[in-house]
């Protein structure tokens, strides 16, 4: 066999340096020894404010399909509403009897009342959205900037007529442990990366609402591409960092990265590593993979984990890489875990205990060097988080 030259290992490095400056810097998750390479686990995004090559043309198409679908979803919304009075007005007549005589908890007349809220509330952002754009400037820097301020502002109010209509409708209380520090008391100097737990119905909306408003953070948000179909969300979003799932192009680490090295003082970059909201089908699937690549240590843990996923290495990776000086915030919360389905939602409405949300923070100089002692700490992690889960749960919530 021909030893390689010094030409050979040259034209090696010369392909690989730009792959690693351009921002490849997702990694996969650390296998045991002899097992084969894992495949990604992280979905793609495309994080706005920061331009990628695009075809010719690309860039057009892709503002018509925002167009047509803000169009179409803005209609929906116009034609849900007196749709949604009708049904709150006809449930309250015909229950009326029924929950007076057995003094009931009116569960239809609140759960149609919220909707009613929630639509209504998503109109007001739109017009307030559109009114925001037209006043202000329309290119440059200092437009963008305005344009996220004003974007981060709205939606923080937003967040709260919703958190209270909850308050009123369904009894929603939050317990928080330890409690916020006072501003004064708050470090400045050094952004976050926020990993929480994903469970239940609303906990992504709760946690933004707390993040902006009790918090004084700017939270800069991995979500699902579902989102989208909530019109006043889709324009709100997209005029602040943000990544969308699944993309329109590249790689989510990529674009976790590009979110994580633009965080500022008092930013905040929310990821789910889990993926989705835990369910019991959910757990197997995740421990079979890895048990299908070999990881059978990871999945031995995995396995042991009752009320929680496994997480993913990928994404996390990304943003500890790009933004090496971030601290690093667990967020895990128990309460809404119970909503995992609307049947669910008919029976645990109104809340009859307070949510309750529990944080912890590691400074950067704290995380491990090295993708291998990232994983296990990352799940050492999750490992916490699940046992205060457990300790916090009811016979009904999810669990294997």
């Amino acid at each position: 066999m021909r030893r390689p030259t010094t030409g050979d290992r040259a034209a090696r490095t010369t392909r690989v340096e730009p792959a690693l400056r351009a921002g490849a810097v997702g990694r996969a998750e650390p296998r045991d020894r002899g097992e084969p390479p894992a495949t990604p686990t992280e979905e793609r995004a495309d994080p706005p404010g920061r331009p990628r090559p695009r075809r010719p043309g690309a860039a057009v198409a892709a503002a018509l399909v925002t167009t047509a679908r803000r169009t179409v979803t803005t209609a929906l919304l116009l034609a849900l509403l007196p749709v949604a009075a009708a049904v709150l007005i006809a449930v309250t007549v015909l229950g009326a009897p029924v929950s007076l005589a057995a003094r009931g908890p009116w569960r239809p007349t609140r759960m149609t009342g919220f909707l009613l809220v929630y639509l209504l509330v998503d109109l007001a952002g739109l017009l307030a959205a559109t009114v925001l754009f037209l006043r202000g400037p329309f290119a440059g820097p200092t437009a963008r900037d305005r344009r996220a301020a004003d974007a981060f502002a709205l939606l923080a109010r937003l967040l709260a007529v919703l958190r209270g209509a909850a308050q009123r409708l369904f009894d929603l209380d939050v317990e928080m442990t330890p409690a916020l520090p006072p501003p004064a008391e708050r470090p400045t100097d050094v952004p976050l990366l926020i990993l929480v737990r994903h469970a239940g119905l609303g906990d992504s909306f709760l946690l933004l609402q707390i993040l902006l408003t009790e918090a004084g953070l700017l939270p800069h948000t991995v979500l699902k591409g579902v989102l989208r179909a909530d019109p006043c969300l889709d324009v709100l979003l997209g005029r602040v960092p943000h990544c969308f799932l699944p993309p329109a192009s590249g790689t989510a680490e990529d674009a976790i990265a590009a979110l994580a090295a633009g965080l500022r003082p008092r930013d905040g970059l929310v990821i789910f590593p889990e993926g989705g909201n835990f369910t019991p089908r959910r757990h197997h699937r995740a421990v079979a993979r890895l048990r299908r690549l070999g990881q059978y240590r990871r999945a031995a843990r995995a396995a042991g984990l009752h009320y929680v996923l496994p997480p993913r290495d990928a994404g996390t990776f990304a943003a500890l890489t790009a933004a090496p000086t971030a601290d690093v915030l667990f967020v895990a919360h128990a309460g809404l875990d119970v909503i995992a389905s609307p049947r669910a939602a008919w029976s645990f409405l109104p809340f009859r205990r307070p949510v309750r949300v529990h944080w912890w923070r590691i400074p950067a100089a704290e995380i491990p060097a090295g993708d291998a002692a990232r994983s296990e700490w990352l799940l050492g992690q999750w490992e916490r988080m699940d046992r205060w889960t457990a300790e916090q749960a009811i016979p009904a919530t999810p669990h294997v």
